[in-house]
């Protein structure tokens, strides 16, 4: 008997109360018609209502995926707890996930990303919750916010901190979610799901078997459904004795503004002289710096922002190959790709499911991260995931906290202000107009990475910007490079809106990062 239905359908199965758990990436895995007929239904019928939703990574975003939007509707959901949400630009309209959050219309929890995993997994394991280190001395911590983005979150708790062992942990409660809605490419009519035209698996299998141990209901949106028994065994992610639902979606997206590039799902490797280099100017040179940092050998962690250019950097210096990118949501090697296809990656040489990855970072399994910043306080530590004037601007922590809680090695990289303007002559760092906004700040308006914590582990903190590089040691935030044509004095010290210490062994940076040719970037071989 088949289990296509349509998706009208199936969301019909979906009670009011139940927590439901959806596998998507902004765009890439997204079941946008699935999340569609269920804020339809809403609109025509009233039902379900009260829905708590789960979203270990985004579902959607602002540029032509509308995910979790479909469902943020009053009455329909009553709390969701997210790793990331949809963000976008500061001049466009807030996602409506944001107006509700903000106008404290349901409770709202940015868990870190590979947590939120940890919870699925320990529901699919009817075992009691999560202990773990993750977060601790940030924003995720009890002592700071404890994960609530606003008011209504703070009144229900989702995180304590408990003594085991001898030890302080927090603690975070199983999720047994009522239903999960994940996405593959086909179906057959069994309900097995295969996924050979996504960019990734995220956590579909875990987030499957999570609900079905929990006596809940499956609905997997596919593009095709075929014959039964058509999809090769070793094929199939998740198998169809898992499935309830299967519906096809015909239209439906590689990822957001993306109806199917092969070489996200590894179908094809595209030429290496295919990937669009970084123009020259000074998110390149600060791509460039960081660049410099690393070694031939090594597995690195890569996030969005500036940082996002530095496999492209070593594509330019024809290093390509000497370092393994590693990003949450699975893909391993590659090209990891830029703006909304951010998640993908070209020329995987591997696709691991997210809540392996993440298990990955947590225990720093890997060499080192790239990140990036919107403020730095005098503790070193880092905010990324809280804007208050314009809270869709970021999407939230996601895997940031996951990927640094242990990460031995971590670079951050942007801009020294918000708003200045720059000109590059004759290998020189000119400020043609000064920024007016500092991101080196006495204390951030959320802790995202402990400054304070990454000292007391051992770990080893760069901030990397265009006029200067600062070190992370135990008596400040230190600079000990600066760029050619900067002042010191009234263009670094003066600008940040905390005190810097100077290294005694002030160093220039490279000039070749200054000019348009490529560099001769040589990697060191990792010890």
């Amino acid at each position: 008997m088949t289990k296509q239905r349509t998706a009208e359908q199936a969301v019909a199965l979906i009670p009011d109360a139940a927590v439901v758990a959806v596998n998507s990436s902004s765009g890439l895995c997204c079941p946008d018609a699935v999340l569609a007929a269920l804020g339809a239904r809403f609109e025509q019928t009233g039902a379900p209502r009260n829905l708590t939703s789960v979203h270990p990574i985004a579902a959607g975003d602002m540029f032509g995926t509308k995910g979790v939007d479909h469902i943020a509707k009053p009455g329909l959901l009553a709390k969701i707890i997210g790793g990331s949400y949809p963000s976008g630009p500061s001049s466009a309209e807030p996602p409506l996930i944001w107006q509700m959050i903000t106008a404290n219309q349901l409770k709202a929890y940015n868990v870190p990303s590979g947590i939120v995993f940890d919870m699925l997994r320990e529901g699919a394991g009817q075992r009691p919750g999560v202990l773990t280190k993750v977060g601790m001395q940030t924003f995720v911590d009890p002592d700071q916010e404890g994960c609530a983005m606003n008011d209504a979150a703070k009144s229900d708790p989702i995180v304590k901190r408990v003594e085991f062992e001898g030890d302080d942990w927090l603690y975070f409660q199983a999720i047994r979610p009522d239903v999960a809605i994940i996405r593959g490419s086909v179906a057959d009519e069994r309900g097995n799901i295969s996924f050979e035209n996504e960019g990734a698996y995220l956590g579909a299998m875990e987030m499957a078997l999570a609900a079905r141990n929990c006596g809940g209901l499956v609905i997997a949106q596919v593009k095709n459904v075929v014959q039964a028994g058509t999809i090769k065994a070793h094929d199939v992610r998740v198998p169809g004795n898992l499935v309830d639902c299967v519906v096809e979606a015909p239209d439906q997206l590689q990822t957001t503004a993306t109806p199917f590039d092969p070489a996200i799902s590894g179908a094809v490797i595209r030429p290496l002289s295919s990937f669009r280099r970084p123009p020259f100017d000074v998110a390149k040179v600060i791509a460039r710096r960081v660049a410099q940092e690393l070694k031939n050998g090594q597995a690195v962690n890569i996030g969005f922002g500036i940082s996002a250019n530095v496999p492209r950097i070593l594509l330019e210096e024809g290093l390509h190959g000497q370092v393994t990118w590693v990003i949450e949501q699975g893909a391993v090697g590659g090209v990891p790709l830029l703006e909304f296809k951010f998640g993908c990656s070209a020329n995987a040489e591997a696709y691991v499911a997210s809540p392996h990855q993440f298990a990955y970072f947590q225990a720093a399994g890997f060499d080192a991260s790239l990140l990036s910043f919107l403020q730095i306080d005098k503790q070193g530590s880092v905010n990324v995931s809280k804007l208050a004037a314009i809270p869709h601007r970021t999407a939230g922590a996601g895997g940031f906290v996951d990927i640094t809680t242990r990460a031995r090695r971590i670079y951050f990289s942007g801009y020294f202000n918000a708003g200045a303007k720059y000109a590059i002559e004759d290998g020189q760092l000119k400020i043609t107009k000064e920024g007016k906004i500092a991101k080196f700040v006495d204390k951030v308006d959320q802790v995202s990475f402990s400054g304070e914590r990454a000292l007391a582990q051992g770990q080893q903190a760069t901030y990397i910007t265009e006029r200067c590089v600062i070190e992370l040691r135990r008596q400040g935030l230190t600079v000990t490079e600066i760029a050619p044509g900067i002042d010191l004095q009234s263009q670094v010290l003066d600008m940040a809106a905390t005190p810097l210490q100077v290294a005694d062994d002030l160093k220039v940076m490279d000039a070749r990062l200054f000019q348009p040719e490529p560099m001769g970037l040589v990697l060191e071989p990792k010890v």
